[in-house]
């Protein structure tokens, strides 16, 4: 573990790592509420903390006095990155995929054909871990743009292709 903030003969030290120009205490110390506070997190602040509260005047308590958090923080995904594998041929098979390349946790994706659509395509569903649509017994009909969105608990983004059969 590195010590990254401490509060010692009534003064505040920050260590000099990356997170020194972005945390501090929240209050002053006098309030007795220790919280801190990091700005602009980035993903690599990701991690667990632990406080430790030594009071000077008791050597019994020494050590006993931690609290530990789990941080993980939340990254929306990249723009990701729309492909058509396979031949548009009628009567052929082609799967689209999808893929953002950040993101935390991971993204699920999920596809849609956008309006107008003359007969809604019969397709097996996305599989939205992978980012995959398979389109099967391709016809005319089965054109248009289809939208991947990919998605996680800090945002979600969007990518197209055009299918022409």
């Amino acid at each position: 573990p590195v010590q990254i903030l401490s509060y010692l003969g009534e003064k505040v030290k920050v260590e000099e790592t990356d997170l020194k120009p972005r945390m501090g205490f929240l209050y002053p110390i006098l309030t007795h509420n220790i919280s801190v506070f990091i700005n602009a997190t980035r993903e690599q602040d990701s991690g667990q903390y632990m406080c430790t509260v030594n009071v000077m005047d008791d050597p019994n308590r020494l050590g006993k006095n931690v609290g530990i958090i789990n941080l993980t923080v939340l990254v929306p995904p990249a723009a990701p990155t729309c492909q058509l594998h396979g031949n548009a041929i009628v009567g052929a098979n082609v799967t689209l995929s999808c893929s953002s390349k950040k993101g935390k946790p991971s993204p699920l994706y999920q596809w849609q054909r956008e309006p107008p659509t003359l007969q809604r395509p019969n397709f097996s569903p996305a599989d939205r871990a992978r980012g995959t649509l398979k389109l099967t017994n391709l016809s005319l009909e089965m054109s248009g743009v289809y939208v991947c969105r990919a998605e996680n608990q800090a945002g979600s983004k969007n990518c197209s292709i055009v299918l022409e059969v």
